[in-house]
């Protein structure tokens, strides 16, 4: 059975503010949790209708599919939700490539990108103080358990660029194309901007390289790539080229 403080909880986690003053998160469905439960995050509650999946858990409580409703932040909720401890942050690794992410938005977005930034070998990225929360349910939901393996870190990311010594490459419209590119790929930080404005121009003066993903019909629209496929593109071709050298 859940209790009224833990849907109250559970509830409050919806939001950052709650969440970082509990250091909890929420994570649903049987796949997401299992991931969560075989790397280093500690669970604090599991909450099941059938407690025979997950077994041996002291913390895991059973309950019914009306009290999973109650509590599950999907429309369909999938057996299991869980509540795991947020974890103090791990050092940024500067011997290979990190992807900086400036100013993101759209949950669904990140959660993406962090999925993509896995298939790719991408396990540090970095986002500025003003991104959205990396524990976001919907971003939770669409990194589908890789957020469990990538090591996230929030900077000030002007601040961090400033004093870094890696190579700036930034993710633009109008830099070099990505696929007549000389540059290697060995380590550096490839930074990609707001959904809406791309990498701002106080960034874009600290680049030591710009790159495109270069249009390949002749009409001017549309504007942009959506953000999380313009990750996947640029990760795609880089670890090509990482690969024939």
């Amino acid at each position: 059975m859940v209790s009224k403080k833990d849907i109250k909880l559970i509830n409050s986690l919806k939001q950052k503010k709650f969440r970082d003053l509990n250091c909890f998160f929420i994570v649903e469905g049987k796949k997401s949790i299992s991931e969560f439960l075989n790397s280093n995050y500690e669970l604090v509650k599991l909450f099941s209708i059938d407690c025979s999946f997950f077994k041996d858990l002291e913390s895991q409580i059973e309950i019914s599919n009306d009290e999973l409703r109650k509590i599950s932040f999907f429309n369909n909720p999938d057996d299991h939700l869980a509540i795991f401890k947020i974890p103090e942050n791990n050092s940024i690794n500067e011997n290979s490539l990190i992807v900086a992410l400036e100013s993101i938005r759209d949950p669904g977005n990140l959660g993406t990108i962090i999925r993509t930034c896995e298939w790719f070998g991408i396990y540090d990225i970095i986002c500025s103080s003003d991104s959205v929360d990396c524990y976001n349910p919907k971003v939770v939901q669409s990194a589908m358990g890789s957020l469990s393996r990538v090591n996230i870190n929030y900077v000030e990311l002007k601040n961090y660029l400033k004093n870094t010594t890696l190579d700036l490459i930034g993710a633009t419209l109008n830099g070099e194309s990505l696929y007549e590119t000389n540059l290697l790929f060995n380590k550096g930080i490839l930074i990609f901007g707001n959904e809406a404005n791309g990498v701002s121009l106080e960034l874009t003066n600290m680049l030591n390289h710009n790159l495109t993903i270069p249009r390949s019909s002749n009409s001017s629209f549309p504007e942009s790539l959506n953000l999380s496929i313009s990750v996947g593109l640029m990760l795609g071709e880089i670890k090509r080229k990482t690969l024939s050298i």
